[in-house]
């Protein structure tokens, strides 16, 4: 805009001089003209180099290839990469220095969670012009004292809260920024345990605990601990993102996560305790005579054991530090030799009981690979014997960080680190061949520096296994083979195996082969012959799905119990306890319905009902023969609105027609009004004959063929005396277009041939024959006859089929008893 306004203001003057050089007022007119034409253009033009600008915009992300929301371990991966092969050192592109440079800005912008925090929301960088400058912490007396506004309200007196002039800055000189906290303690907190405070220089209360804070600072960074502060009004993001919600607050960082103190007495003692309580469980185990055999032979986990031997009987706070960092590759112990179940331990090891005692043991439960005995134990000394002694003689590569440590990425070929690798399978036959290999350590003394010697189980670790022996055909069952490993980058290893298998007997030549190929491998010229490509191992210390829930689920619960107070929690446990008691009053409402559906069904079940799953009766559909004995019931005596429908079959189609009659009236079983049933041409033809009669104008001698009237349907209604008829051959179920004859030809009233039964017996003939023929010479055979049913019940329903009407209903004929309907 300033660029705009610029330009408008020369352009205007320029027109303006040369106006009054004599220009006449119509080229002002025109030069007027052209200068609101030019304001558009250079709106277009500003557009233009925003455009281009926002594209050539620091982009952090994309330069370090990482996702939106990779973690600080991904982001210092991602660096360490690309870094190394963008450095001008090494890379001698000529733009391989303007993209080490962008690496670098990307890694220092991404790895401070503030300015990330900033960039991810507002895209801020800090080249932006309006970048928001963290605190210059100089400018609020760092290194002075933070509390000398307090001593200007309240005088002199306010030095009786400060001991010495020492602690004076303790605060500040501890203090710490978020970018420190997420890059530095978070990491560490994995390894080392940090007590941190959160202050402001305008807390009172701050200033009280200054001298139990100091103390705290002498008792715990000798031991191990890490501690700090936190100026609460200089981090306020920190602070946000921890939960700090008043001062001074006191925080125990753990595995990246924080335990907060809550007691309202802020003391050395409490403080102390709450560190006991807080940190893992069973970094330290207790340790006598009934399980020490336990403890010891326990090394298959893949850590050294360390025995403690002290005259206290709590835990000292330095043995808990210790057991906190090596928990990964040690199993701590501690024995106290003043127990009365102690006794023979002691003795065992012939430990001093005045003095404090460490004795570190790897695959030997014996004799200790280190040992020592002091009147007090310092902390780095017992760190310094854990570190050099972490792993066992022969460990197992059980996970990525082992291997990584053992077996580390090498570039230099004049010091090559070897790694030997024996491979075993997960049976107790394989000890003696693992232990033949220690042996072999033991006596051959090589230098942990070049070469470590390790071993892998098939069974846990399989895609390593497959991807160093890929291609090797004589390789297919590698168990006992020993494989001798260079790493060259995270994923890429040169590797040479061994020609015989690891052998236990006398005569070992597989002992002098790794021993020669070892010797020949270590010097600067010579190249191990083969390579692969590894994957990451498998980690096989890993918890279980259900033990990783419990932890979360004991997790939750501490952070709940750590960072909710009464007066939250009450209003909270009384929601949870209103939607529990709904939702199982809920379930017991549900649960008290399903019985009585269940006592429902049982009662209708009994009538010989059926019910469905929701305990709603189930209409069944039910199709009665019309007799003598039924034909009251069904045609007589029906109520007003309600027909029965009839199927006119023979013995011989009765079983074919009456299951599709069947499907055909099924949609209609829940009405009420209707009732279905099928009749026996040969016991009702003499009434059909007078029915039909009926409904001739004069009456006559009606002459039928009892198989033209198979397949016929009859809905009559008994209270208003009238009748609808369907027939393949009616008129009103007409098959094809223009057929059509006469009403009653069909039902073979012109038939001169009174005895056509034995005519139409499909029984008589090899093919089926029809049963009825039409005019036009197309046969229906019997599988057709009810084909146009469905569409003649939706014109019964509609009211649009003829009507036949009848003066009374005539008797129907009784049956002989000889009568068989089979």
């Amino acid at each position: 805009l300033i660029l705009l306004d610029s330009l408008l203001q020369e352009h205007k003057h320029s027109v303006l001089s040369k106006c009054n050089a004599g220009v006449q007022s119509g080229m002002k007119g025109k030069l007027a003209m052209r200068l609101r034409l030019s304001i558009p253009m250079l709106l277009i033009v500003l557009v233009i180099l925003q455009t281009s600008e926002a594209k050539e915009r620091f982009r952090p992300y994309e330069i370090l290839e990482i996702k939106r929301g990779a973690t600080q371990q991904e982001v210092k991966k991602a660096y360490r990469r690309l870094v190394k092969d963008y450095h001008p050192d090494k890379n001698k592109a000529p733009d391989a220095q303007d993209k080490f440079v962008a690496l670098t800005k990307s890694y220092e912008l991404l790895s401070d969670p503030e300015r990330r925090r900033m960039y991810d929301n507002h895209g801020v960088t800090e080249d932006s012009p309006n970048f928001n400058k963290k605190h210059d912490y100089s400018q609020y007396n760092r290194f002075g004292d933070p509390f000398d506004h307090l001593r200007d309200l309240f005088g002199d007196n306010f030095n009786s809260f400060k001991s010495s002039g020492s602690r004076e800055n303790i605060f500040h000189k501890q203090s710490i920024t978020y970018k420190a906290y997420a890059n530095t303690l978070v990491p560490n907190s994995y390894k080392q345990p940090y007590l941190i405070l959160f202050y402001s220089d305008w807390c009172f209360s701050c200033a009280q605990v200054i001298p139990m804070w100091a103390k705290l600072v002498e008792e715990l960074e000798p031991i191990g601990f890490g501690v700090a502060t936190v100026h609460s009004e200089h981090e306020r993001e920190l602070a946000r993102k921890v939960g700090v919600k008043e001062l001074p607050h006191l925080v125990l960082l753990t595995d990246g996560k924080v335990t907060h103190y809550r007691d309202s007495i802020l003391s050395v003692v409490k403080v102390l305790e709450f560190i006991r309580r807080k940190l893992p469980y069973k970094l330290v185990q207790r340790i006598n005579d009934h399980n020490v055999d336990e403890f010891l032979d326990g090394w298959m986990d893949n850590r050294v054991r360390v025995l403690l031997f002290g005259k206290l009987d709590i835990v000292r706070l330095r043995y808990l530090t210790a057991g906190f960092k090596f928990r990964d590759r040690a199993a701590v112990g501690y024995v106290q030799v003043t127990g009365g179940d102690t006794k023979e331990l002691v003795d065992r090891f012939k430990v001093d009981i005045k003095k404090d005692t460490l004795l570190l043991f790897q695959e030997d439960t014996d004799t200790p690979m280190a040992s020592l005995a002091m009147a007090d134990l310092p902390t780095n000394t017992i760190m310094e014997v854990m570190e050099r002694h972490q792993y066992l003689q022969l460990p197992r590569l059980s996970n990525q960080v082992v291997f990584d440590n053992l077996c580390p990425v090498e570039s230099t070929r004049t010091r090559k680190r070897l790694c030997v690798v024996l491979f075993t399978r997960e049976t107790e036959e394989m000890e003696q061949y693992r232990q033949a290999m220690r042996d072999w350590v033991h006596s051959h003394r090589f230098s942990q520096e070049r070469v470590r010697f390790t071993y892998i189980l098939l069974e846990r670790q399989q895609q390593f296994v497959s991807a160093v022996t890929r291609g090797q055909q004589e390789l297919s069952d590698p168990s006992l083979r020993v494989v001798v490993l260079w790493r060259r980058g995270e994923d890429q290893v040169k590797l040479e195996w061994l020609q015989a298998k690891w052998d236990i007997g006398p005569t070992n030549s597989s002992s002098e082969e790794l021993q020669t190929t070892l010797q020949r491998l270590l010097s600067a010229n010579e190249v191990l012959s083969g390579e692969a490509v590894l994957e990451q191992l498998v980690d096989e210390h890993a918890t279980s799905v259900f033990a990783r829930i419990a932890n979360r689920m004991i997790e939750l619960s501490e952070v709940l119990r750590d960072n909710i107070t009464m007066d939250e929690l009450i209003p909270a446990a009384s929601l949870v306890l209103t939607v529990g008691v709904i939702i199982a009053g809920g379930y017991v409402m549900s649960y008290l319905v399903k019985i009585e559906e269940e006592n429902v069904q049982k009662q209708l079940g009994a009538r010989g009902l059926k019910v469905d799953r929701k305990g709603k009766v189930v209409p069944e559909l039910k199709i009665h023969e019309l007799r003598a004995e039924t034909y009251n019931g069904m045609i007589r005596l029906l109520k007003p609105g309600c027909r029965t429908v009839v199927l006119i079959v023979d013995r011989e189609s009765k079983e074919k027609l009456v299951a599709k009659f069947y499907k055909h009236a099924w949609p209609f079983r829940r009405n009420k009004t209707l009732m279905f049933g099928f009749m026996y041409i040969e016991k009702g033809l003499s009434w059909y004959k007078k029915i039909l009669n009926l409904t001739l104008p004069e009456p006559r001698d009606i002459k039928i063929n009892p198989k033209n009237c198979i397949g016929t349907v009859l809905s009559l209604n008994g209270h208003r005396r009238y009748f609808c008829m369907y027939h393949a051959k009616h008129p009103e179920a007409t098959r094809r277009p223009g057929y059509y004859t006469a009403s009653g030809a069909f039902m073979g009233f012109d038939s001169e041939d009174e005895a056509s039964d034995g005519e139409m017996d499909l029984e008589r003939a090899n093919q089926p024959a029809p049963v009825l023929d039409s005019p036009d010479h197309l046969p229906i055979f019997e599988d057709q006859l009810l084909d146009g049913l469905q569409n003649w019940m939706d014109r019964l329903f509609e009211g649009s089929t003829y009507r036949y009407h009848v003066n009374y209903w005539p008797e129907f004929p009784i049956s002989p008893s000889t009568w068989n309907t089979k």
